[in-house]
């Protein structure tokens, strides 16, 4: 059985530092590339960052870049991202994804940034 859970979200003043964790089971989770996306009230969800199977490579969407670091442990299957310089507009539900011969979704953790 397949799960994908996220955990870290919560409320940060904006400034601070958040780091998610998304630990998955039930699949190879070294065969997958690991994605966090985000969806704020009234938004479409969009992808945050991305890395790679092996962790060679990371995209970012250009409003985190510099800010967010997403990285992964294979040996323990659970992908990171650290949330450094929070702003408001971070504000969203953040997801896990796997994408590989398959397509897994964690349930979201909810990040809030305010003062």
């Amino acid at each position: 059985q397949v799960h994908v859970v996220e955990s870290g979200g919560g409320l940060v003043q904006p400034g601070g530092s958040l780091r998610l964790s998304c630990s998955a089971s039930g699949f190879t989770f070294s065969r997958y590339v690991m994605n966090w996306y985000r969806q704020a009230p009234g938004k479409e969800r969009e992808l945050v960052a991305r890395i790679t199977r092996l962790g060679s490579s990371t995209i970012y969407v250009d409003s985190v870049k510099g800010r967010f670091t997403i990285s992964r442990d294979n040996a323990k299957n659970t992908v990171y991202l650290q949330m450094n310089s929070l702003k408001p507009e971070d504000t969203a539900v953040y997801y896990c994804n796997a994408r590989g011969d398959y397509e897994f979704w964690g349930q979201g953790t909810q990040v809030t940034v305010s003062s």
